[in-house]
């Protein structure tokens, strides 16, 4: 199975982390601090990111990690969620595209 790519609007990343290194057992691979925290294990892509107020505790969008995608694609679904298939490298360069000053690869 795929890793499912979950992505939530939080209100503090140090807390989040915090929170969460402890709710799915192990650390982040990225922490941008402030704005972003990337885990990802056999199962899950999750990724936080700072947001508005009225954005917190939110769904930002849902997707697949999937080493056999060519390129990055997006559509939404029925209920108007917006899911999101990419492959880890393709992350990784957003990741550096958003956050310049970040050196960051997907572990191999």
């Amino acid at each position: 199975m795929k890793p499912l790519h979950l992505a939530l609007g939080v209100r503090d990343i140090a807390e989040t982390v915090t929170d969460y290194t402890h709710r799915i057992g192990c650390p982040p691979v990225l922490v941008v601090p402030g704005e972003y925290a990337l885990w990802r294990t056999a199962q899950l892509n999750l990724s936080v990111r700072r947001v508005a107020e009225e954005q917190v505790g939110q769904l930002r969008h849902l997707g697949w990690e999937d080493d056999a995608t060519k390129e990055f694609s997006s559509d939404v679904d029925c209920n108007g969620v917006l899911w999101e298939r990419f492959d880890a490298r393709e992350q990784a360069r957003e990741i550096r595209e958003i956050w310049p000053a970040v050196d960051y690869d997907p572990p191999r």
